[in-house]
């Protein structure tokens, strides 16, 4: 325990000198840094090679911190709270004039969300400064689940807390309170479930080509090197990786998931960097139940299958 307190009160003072630091949620391992400071920000931009037109997530140890971040604290964004924080689902609110142009993608407002992870939190309260964090990987390829999968994609570059695996998997569902309520990303916490706490909830459009109203909605995105085919039955030609739930067909490297969508986003993400570095012609993975609790598994491999 010394030295995970050790490694974070390290990985406090890099944030606080305005450097980067790797580090786990319970749903990705996220690139942190200074959410108020611009320039360390930017440095987020350049390593990933993050487009300006997707915004950050502010990650934060309260209600109260998240609070002074936003303009406005409507009855939704209190309900939705105290229901769902600390845990995957940030919440999108016009921003305080302290946080920085460069976090938001240049829009008026801001996602932020209480991540539901020990290191994290124990991170936000060392540096004393809520933290802005897109996943730590390149701009659009796989999130990472693990330490190792930071280290393949940045090497030495950024300091890393390791705290074995994520356990939700894929990224916050995201919601906007600006205006009546809208799911701009759909992830473990469903549409459903925010529903029964705050009444319906709208579906976002596409977004167009200019600044995105959350991360994570570029048509194509969450993607291994190795082209994704998403399948029913039958395989592409040539020798591939083979992701199924149900239907066991041939393949040189077949890799059975879990059947319920809880435990199927926990492994996503290790299943394909694994079968990514192996060399394959192809990744195929069978295409995952309907149903509302699979909608944030759908949204990830429909865009990772995306051309």
């Amino acid at each position: 325990m010394e030295k995970t307190n050790s490694r974070i009160e390290q990985a406090a003072a890099l944030i606080r000198a305005g450097e980067l630091v790797a580090f786990p949620t319970e749903t990705v391992y996220g690139l942190g840094a200074n959410a108020l400071n611009a320039g360390a920000v930017e440095k987020i931009y350049k390593l990933k090679h993050r487009p300006r037109t997707s915004p950050l997530i502010v990650h934060v140890d309260s209600i109260e911190s998240a609070r002074q971040l936003v303009r406005q604290w409507p009855p939704a964004a209190q309900i939705l709270a105290d229901k769902f924080w600390p845990g995957p689902l940030t919440l999108v609110l016009e921003k305080a004039a302290c946080v920085p142009d460069n976090v938001t993608a240049g829009l008026h407002t801001v996602g932020v969300r209480i991540p539901a992870h020990a290191t994290a939190l124990a991170l936000i309260r060392a540096a004393g400064l809520p933290i802005a964090a897109p996943s730590a990987n390149r701009f659009a390829q796989l999130s990472p689940t693990t330490a190792g999968h930071v280290r393949a994609a940045f090497g030495d570059e950024i300091f890393v807390l390791d705290e074995g695996p994520a356990q939700v998997g894929i990224e916050s569902t995201v919601l906007s309170l600006v205006g009546a309520p809208q799911l701009l990303r759909p992830g473990m916490i469903t549409r459903a479930q925010i529903e029964a706490a705050v009444g319906v909830v709208g579906l976002a459009e596409a977004p167009g080509p200019g600044p995105h109203a959350s991360p994570g909605l570029h048509e194509r995105h969450y993607s291994p090197r190795t082209p994704l085919v998403l399948v029913k039955g039958e395989l592409p030609r040539g020798r591939g990786a083979y992701l199924y739930w149900n239907n066991a067909l041939s393949a040189a490297h077949a890799v059975p998931m879990p059947g319920d969508a809880a435990g199927y986003a926990a492994a996503l993400y290790a299943a394909l960097h694994q079968a990514d570095a192996g060399g394959w012609d192809w990744i195929a993975v069978e295409e995952p139940p309907d149903g509302a609790e699979w909608a944030g598994v759908w949204d990830r491999l429909q865009r990772a299958a995306a051309a």
